[in-house]
Protein backbone atom coordinates (compact mmCIF):
# COMPACT_ATOMS: atom_id res chain seq x y z
CA UNK A 1 0.00 0.00 0.00
CA UNK A 2 0.99 3.60 -1.00
CA UNK A 3 2.23 5.80 1.98
CA UNK A 4 0.43 8.34 0.71
CA UNK A 5 -3.08 6.86 0.16
CA UNK A 6 -5.13 8.36 2.94
CA UNK A 7 -8.90 7.16 3.55
CA UNK A 8 -10.78 6.66 6.96
CA UNK A 9 -9.64 3.27 7.10
CA UNK A 10 -7.11 0.61 6.45
CA UNK A 11 -9.78 -1.68 4.41
CA UNK A 12 -10.46 1.51 2.44
CA UNK A 13 -6.81 2.54 1.31
CA UNK A 14 -6.57 -1.13 -0.11
CA UNK A 15 -9.83 -0.50 -1.86
CA UNK A 16 -9.11 2.78 -3.23
CA UNK A 17 -5.25 1.63 -4.50
CA UNK A 18 -7.11 -1.29 -6.16
CA UNK A 19 -9.97 0.78 -8.03
CA UNK A 20 -7.80 3.51 -8.88
CA UNK A 21 -5.52 0.38 -10.47
CA UNK A 22 -8.80 -1.00 -12.35
CA UNK A 23 -9.84 2.28 -13.84
CA UNK A 24 -6.03 2.96 -14.75
CA UNK A 25 -6.02 -0.59 -16.84
CA UNK A 26 -8.96 0.13 -18.76
CA UNK A 27 -8.40 3.57 -19.74
CA UNK A 28 -4.77 1.82 -21.17
CA UNK A 29 -7.01 -1.08 -22.38
CA UNK A 30 -9.09 1.27 -24.28
CA UNK A 31 -6.03 3.45 -25.52
CA UNK A 32 -4.24 0.13 -27.34
CA UNK A 33 -7.73 -1.06 -28.92
CA UNK A 34 -7.66 2.83 -30.24
CA UNK A 35 -4.22 2.77 -31.60
CA UNK A 36 -4.62 -0.36 -33.63
CA UNK A 37 -8.02 1.22 -35.15
CA UNK A 38 -6.07 4.34 -36.05
CA UNK A 39 -2.87 2.21 -37.59
CA UNK A 40 -5.39 0.22 -39.58
CA UNK A 41 -8.13 2.62 -41.06
CA UNK A 42 -5.41 3.56 -43.23
CA UNK A 43 -4.18 0.15 -44.70
CA UNK A 44 -6.56 -2.51 -44.25
CA UNK A 45 -10.39 -1.55 -44.41
CA UNK A 46 -11.26 -5.19 -43.56
CA UNK A 47 -8.97 -5.06 -40.90
CA UNK A 48 -10.37 -1.20 -39.04
CA UNK A 49 -13.79 -2.58 -39.27
CA UNK A 50 -13.11 -5.90 -37.14
CA UNK A 51 -10.99 -3.56 -34.81
CA UNK A 52 -13.93 -1.30 -34.80
CA UNK A 53 -16.38 -4.41 -33.92
CA UNK A 54 -14.11 -5.34 -31.22
CA UNK A 55 -13.92 -1.62 -29.90
CA UNK A 56 -17.43 -1.72 -29.78
CA UNK A 57 -17.51 -5.01 -27.87
CA UNK A 58 -15.29 -3.92 -25.12
CA UNK A 59 -17.23 -0.61 -24.23
CA UNK A 60 -20.46 -2.55 -23.81
CA UNK A 61 -18.56 -5.27 -21.70
CA UNK A 62 -16.42 -2.86 -19.60
CA UNK A 63 -16.89 1.28 -20.07
CA UNK A 64 -20.53 1.32 -19.95
CA UNK A 65 -21.89 -1.05 -17.20
CA UNK A 66 -19.12 0.40 -14.81
CA UNK A 67 -20.63 3.41 -15.34
CA UNK A 68 -23.66 2.15 -14.61
CA UNK A 69 -22.83 0.79 -11.82
CA UNK A 70 -20.78 4.12 -10.19
CA UNK A 71 -24.12 5.98 -10.70
CA UNK A 72 -26.20 3.44 -8.88
CA UNK A 73 -23.50 2.80 -6.30
CA UNK A 74 -21.27 5.68 -5.92
CA UNK A 75 -22.84 8.76 -7.05
CA UNK A 76 -25.78 8.38 -4.81
CA UNK A 77 -23.34 8.76 -1.71
CA UNK A 78 -21.22 11.31 -3.29
CA UNK A 79 -24.06 13.61 -3.54
CA UNK A 80 -24.45 13.96 0.05
CA UNK A 81 -21.36 15.64 0.15
CA UNK A 82 -21.83 19.25 0.05
CA UNK A 83 -18.86 19.84 -1.92
CA UNK A 84 -19.20 17.01 -3.95
CA UNK A 85 -22.78 17.14 -5.65
CA UNK A 86 -21.89 19.57 -8.86
CA UNK A 87 -18.92 17.27 -9.50
CA UNK A 88 -21.37 14.20 -9.50
CA UNK A 89 -23.76 16.09 -11.98
CA UNK A 90 -20.54 17.01 -14.22
CA UNK A 91 -19.71 13.17 -14.34
CA UNK A 92 -22.71 11.65 -14.93
CA UNK A 93 -23.02 14.08 -17.88
CA UNK A 94 -19.60 12.67 -18.90
CA UNK A 95 -21.30 9.04 -18.50
CA UNK A 96 -23.51 10.00 -21.11
CA UNK A 97 -21.26 11.71 -23.49
CA UNK A 98 -19.35 8.71 -23.34
CA UNK A 99 -22.09 6.32 -23.98
CA UNK A 100 -22.93 8.74 -27.11
CA UNK A 101 -19.67 8.51 -28.16
CA UNK A 102 -19.82 4.37 -28.30
CA UNK A 103 -22.92 4.79 -30.31
CA UNK A 104 -21.29 7.22 -32.94
CA UNK A 105 -18.07 4.35 -33.14
CA UNK A 106 -20.89 1.51 -33.25
CA UNK A 107 -22.78 3.56 -36.61
CA UNK A 108 -19.60 4.69 -37.70
CA UNK A 109 -19.74 4.43 -41.81
CA UNK A 110 -15.81 4.62 -42.85
CA UNK A 111 -12.88 3.95 -41.00
CA UNK A 112 -12.05 7.60 -40.81
CA UNK A 113 -15.58 8.39 -38.81
CA UNK A 114 -14.51 5.58 -36.78
CA UNK A 115 -11.27 6.77 -35.93
CA UNK A 116 -12.44 9.97 -34.91
CA UNK A 117 -15.19 8.82 -32.33
CA UNK A 118 -12.75 6.51 -31.27
CA UNK A 119 -10.01 9.12 -30.27
CA UNK A 120 -12.59 11.22 -28.74
CA UNK A 121 -13.73 8.30 -26.40
CA UNK A 122 -10.32 7.82 -25.51
CA UNK A 123 -10.00 11.42 -24.79
CA UNK A 124 -12.95 11.85 -22.60
CA UNK A 125 -12.79 8.59 -20.72
CA UNK A 126 -8.77 9.18 -19.74
CA UNK A 127 -9.90 12.69 -18.60
CA UNK A 128 -13.06 11.37 -17.10
CA UNK A 129 -10.55 8.77 -15.56
CA UNK A 130 -8.94 11.45 -14.14
CA UNK A 131 -11.60 12.73 -12.36
CA UNK A 132 -12.90 9.55 -10.60
CA UNK A 133 -9.07 8.65 -9.18
CA UNK A 134 -8.37 11.95 -7.92
CA UNK A 135 -11.62 13.47 -6.38
CA UNK A 136 -14.33 11.03 -6.13
CA UNK A 137 -12.77 7.58 -4.93
CA UNK A 138 -10.61 9.91 -2.37
CA UNK A 139 -13.01 12.09 -1.04
CA UNK A 140 -15.11 8.52 -0.52
CA UNK A 141 -12.15 7.14 0.69
CA UNK A 142 -11.73 10.22 3.42
CA UNK A 143 -15.40 10.34 4.64
CA UNK A 144 -15.89 9.47 8.23
CA UNK A 145 -19.16 6.82 7.95
CA UNK A 146 -19.19 6.03 4.80
CA UNK A 147 -17.19 2.80 3.99
CA UNK A 148 -15.46 2.70 0.26
CA UNK A 149 -15.01 -0.89 0.44
CA UNK A 150 -18.77 -1.76 1.20
CA UNK A 151 -19.64 0.43 -1.81
CA UNK A 152 -17.10 -1.00 -4.05
CA UNK A 153 -17.82 -4.17 -3.10
CA UNK A 154 -21.77 -3.65 -4.14
CA UNK A 155 -20.82 -2.46 -7.25
CA UNK A 156 -18.50 -5.08 -8.53
CA UNK A 157 -21.67 -7.12 -7.49
CA UNK A 158 -23.97 -5.34 -9.95
CA UNK A 159 -21.26 -5.84 -12.18
CA UNK A 160 -21.20 -9.46 -11.83
CA UNK A 161 -23.83 -11.17 -14.33
CA UNK A 162 -22.25 -9.41 -16.78
CA UNK A 163 -19.06 -8.87 -16.77
CA UNK A 164 -17.55 -11.51 -14.36
CA UNK A 165 -15.05 -10.98 -11.78
CA UNK A 166 -12.01 -13.06 -11.44
CA UNK A 167 -8.68 -13.92 -13.69
CA UNK A 168 -10.62 -15.55 -16.66
CA UNK A 169 -12.25 -13.13 -18.86
CA UNK A 170 -11.72 -13.89 -22.36
CA UNK A 171 -12.11 -10.51 -24.75
CA UNK A 172 -14.97 -9.89 -27.43
CA UNK A 173 -15.41 -13.31 -27.33
CA UNK A 174 -12.54 -14.20 -29.55
CA UNK A 175 -10.30 -16.04 -28.12
CA UNK A 176 -10.34 -19.19 -25.56
CA UNK A 177 -7.32 -18.39 -23.99
CA UNK A 178 -7.46 -17.12 -20.07
CA UNK A 179 -6.95 -13.33 -19.62
CA UNK A 180 -5.57 -12.52 -16.21
CA UNK A 181 -5.73 -9.26 -14.56
CA UNK A 182 -2.50 -8.55 -14.14
CA UNK A 183 -0.71 -5.02 -12.82
CA UNK A 184 0.82 -2.24 -14.76
CA UNK A 185 4.12 -2.63 -12.93
CA UNK A 186 7.16 -4.81 -14.07
CA UNK A 187 7.04 -7.59 -13.13
CA UNK A 188 10.09 -10.19 -14.22
CA UNK A 189 9.35 -13.87 -14.12
CA UNK A 190 9.54 -16.41 -16.82
CA UNK A 191 8.36 -16.95 -19.92
CA UNK A 192 8.50 -18.97 -22.71
CA UNK A 193 8.19 -17.57 -26.33
CA UNK A 194 9.94 -17.71 -30.00
CA UNK A 195 13.42 -15.37 -29.94
CA UNK A 196 14.02 -14.36 -33.03
CA UNK A 197 15.63 -11.97 -34.52
CA UNK A 198 14.14 -11.04 -38.34
CA UNK A 199 17.40 -11.92 -40.47
CA UNK A 200 19.79 -8.87 -41.71
CA UNK A 201 18.11 -7.80 -45.26
CA UNK A 202 15.07 -9.64 -44.59
CA UNK A 203 11.85 -8.39 -42.73
CA UNK A 204 8.82 -10.38 -43.41
CA UNK A 205 6.50 -12.23 -45.31
CA UNK A 206 5.96 -8.55 -46.93
CA UNK A 207 8.93 -8.68 -48.65
CA UNK A 208 10.49 -5.90 -47.04
CA UNK A 209 8.22 -3.19 -47.62
CA UNK A 210 7.39 -1.83 -44.16
CA UNK A 211 9.73 -5.06 -41.97
CA UNK A 212 6.33 -5.74 -40.39
CA UNK A 213 6.64 -9.20 -41.04
CA UNK A 214 2.93 -9.73 -42.63
CA UNK A 215 2.80 -13.04 -44.52
CA UNK A 216 -0.85 -12.93 -46.07
CA UNK A 217 -1.32 -9.37 -47.58
CA UNK A 218 -3.21 -7.90 -44.68
CA UNK A 219 -1.82 -4.68 -43.11
CA UNK A 220 -0.24 -5.53 -39.66
CA UNK A 221 -1.27 -2.67 -36.98
CA UNK A 222 1.16 -1.51 -34.84
CA UNK A 223 1.41 0.22 -31.61
CA UNK A 224 3.56 2.37 -30.60
CA UNK A 225 4.21 2.71 -26.60
CA UNK A 226 7.10 5.34 -26.59
CA UNK A 227 4.89 8.01 -25.85
CA UNK A 228 2.18 6.74 -23.20
CA UNK A 229 3.03 7.19 -19.54
CA UNK A 230 4.56 4.31 -17.87
CA UNK A 231 1.83 3.30 -15.50
CA UNK A 232 -0.68 2.66 -18.16
CA UNK A 233 2.09 1.12 -20.97
CA UNK A 234 1.05 -2.76 -20.46
CA UNK A 235 -2.37 -1.84 -20.07
CA UNK A 236 -2.38 -0.41 -23.54
CA UNK A 237 -0.21 -3.43 -24.95
CA UNK A 238 -2.56 -5.98 -23.01
CA UNK A 239 -5.82 -4.02 -24.33
CA UNK A 240 -4.02 -4.33 -28.29
CA UNK A 241 -3.42 -7.68 -28.27
CA UNK A 242 -6.94 -8.20 -26.91
CA UNK A 243 -8.04 -7.19 -30.01
CA UNK A 244 -5.79 -8.96 -32.34
CA UNK A 245 -7.89 -11.52 -33.67
CA UNK A 246 -7.50 -15.02 -33.67
CA UNK A 247 -4.27 -15.91 -36.37
CA UNK A 248 -3.20 -12.72 -36.81
CA UNK A 249 -1.01 -10.23 -34.93
CA UNK A 250 0.41 -6.73 -34.10
CA UNK A 251 3.48 -4.84 -34.53
CA UNK A 252 4.93 -3.17 -30.87
CA UNK A 253 7.54 -0.73 -30.85
CA UNK A 254 9.31 0.04 -27.20
CA UNK A 255 11.74 2.35 -26.03
CA UNK A 256 13.39 -0.50 -24.44
CA UNK A 257 13.78 -4.15 -24.59
CA UNK A 258 10.18 -4.90 -23.23
CA UNK A 259 10.85 -8.36 -21.29
CA UNK A 260 8.98 -7.83 -18.05
CA UNK A 261 5.71 -7.60 -20.21
CA UNK A 262 6.14 -10.49 -22.49
CA UNK A 263 6.46 -12.12 -19.17
CA UNK A 264 3.41 -10.64 -18.75
CA UNK A 265 1.52 -11.76 -21.46
CA UNK A 266 3.00 -15.51 -20.65
CA UNK A 267 1.25 -15.39 -17.49
CA UNK A 268 -1.90 -13.82 -18.26
CA UNK A 269 -2.14 -16.42 -21.77
CA UNK A 270 -0.05 -18.86 -21.95
CA UNK A 271 1.11 -20.47 -24.45
CA UNK A 272 -1.23 -18.19 -26.97
CA UNK A 273 1.25 -15.53 -28.40
CA UNK A 274 4.63 -15.98 -30.00
CA UNK A 275 7.05 -12.98 -30.37
CA UNK A 276 9.47 -12.22 -33.24
CA UNK A 277 12.41 -9.31 -32.69
CA UNK A 278 12.13 -7.33 -35.77
CA UNK A 279 14.34 -4.23 -34.53
CA UNK A 280 16.60 -4.48 -31.36
CA UNK A 281 17.07 -0.90 -30.40
CA UNK A 282 19.16 1.70 -29.49
CA UNK A 283 16.24 4.37 -29.98
CA UNK A 284 13.28 1.81 -30.21
CA UNK A 285 12.73 -2.28 -30.08
CA UNK A 286 10.21 -3.37 -32.62
CA UNK A 287 8.75 -6.75 -32.22
CA UNK A 288 5.77 -8.82 -33.87
CA UNK A 289 3.42 -10.70 -31.38
CA UNK A 290 1.04 -12.94 -32.91
CA UNK A 291 -1.20 -15.39 -31.89
CA UNK A 292 0.87 -19.01 -32.19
Amino acid sequence: MSALTLASAAEDATALEAAEAQLARTAGELAGRVALLTTAAGRDPGAAERLRTGLVAFCDRELLPHATAQEAVLYPVARTMPDARLLMVSLAAEHRCIAELVDALRTAGDPADAVAHARALQVVFEEHTAKENGLVLPLLALAPGISLATLLTELHGRLAPDRPAGPDRPADGERGGTRNDVGVNDRPTRTDRTDRAAPTGKTGGCGGACGCGAADGEAVPELDVRGVPHALRHATVFGALDAVPPGRSMVLTAPHDPLPLLAQIEDRSPGVFSVEYLERGPGAWRLRIGHR
